[in-house]
């Protein structure tokens, strides 16, 4: 649902910062094509995208959010939530050197881009291989691909995904789910032979590296 029109634009750090922010969006829309949330503090640009979020009261599909960020080169105070097919189409018209991108004119209303996930007060819970979540990623995937039966309705598809990815990973600190790393995973933020470190804050969970941040709501069962 559009709410407003927007006229800004985000000039980036480097053409790096373009290739980065293009592969970022990429990648969310394979996860799922929905909004991404830009906003920005200073010389630093804050993208969130959801990978996944609970669409029926009382199941236990986390809302897990990715947030990568990115530098700017001109300051910038922008906090708008678009649509992911929007920002590619203006990423893929940007030329070789061009650092400025346009933000697409119509805002979306997305729920998960107003809870907020906290800025400050993160404890470290514990530490954990990728390749451990890489493993738990790839073994979710194939675990729903083989319980889903042929032409299953949307009720089906949707208990099976929230009874894989709200799991717990075994030995995970602060009962990590397996929609965590399945996130990573996707957006291209664990890579094989590193170390993800796991913090808390509130009732937000949060799995990070140094290509970016996975931030997990769990669901409250009701």
């Amino acid at each position: 649902m559009s709410t407003a029109t927007h006229t800004e634009e985000l000039v980036l750090d480097d053409a790096g910062t373009v290739a980065d922010l293009r592969t970022f969006v990429s990648r969310a829309r394979t996860a799922d094509d929905g909004a991404i949330r830009l906003q920005g503090a200073g010389h630093v640009l804050a993208a969130y995208v959801c990978v996944m979020r609970g669409k029926l009261l009382g199941e236990g599909t986390p809302t897990v959010l990715g947030l990568r960020t990115m530098a700017l080169g001109t300051p910038s105070d922008i906090d708008v939530t678009v649509s992911l097919s929007s920002v590619a189409d203006r990423l893929a018209r940007m030329g070789g050197d061009d650092l400025r991108l346009p933000i697409p004119p119509v805002a979306v209303h997305e729920s998960w881009a107003g809870i907020g996930a906290p800025r400050g007060a993160w404890a470290e819970l514990g530490t954990m291989d990728t390749d451990a979540l890489i493993d738990v990623a790839k073994t979710g995937v194939q675990e729903i691909g083989q319980i889903i039966p042929v032409n299953p309705g949307a009720l089906l598809v949707n208990n099976i995904r929230a009874s894989v990815w709200g799991r717990p990973i075994d030995g995970a600190p602060g009962a990590l789910p397996g929609g965590a790393a399945f996130a990573g995973y996707a957006l291209g933020f664990l890579v094989p032979g590193e170390t993800a470190s796991v913090f808390s804050s509130h009732n937000w969970l949060r799995l990070s590296t140094a290509r970016g941040h996975i931030l997990v709501k769990p669901q409250s069962l009701l």
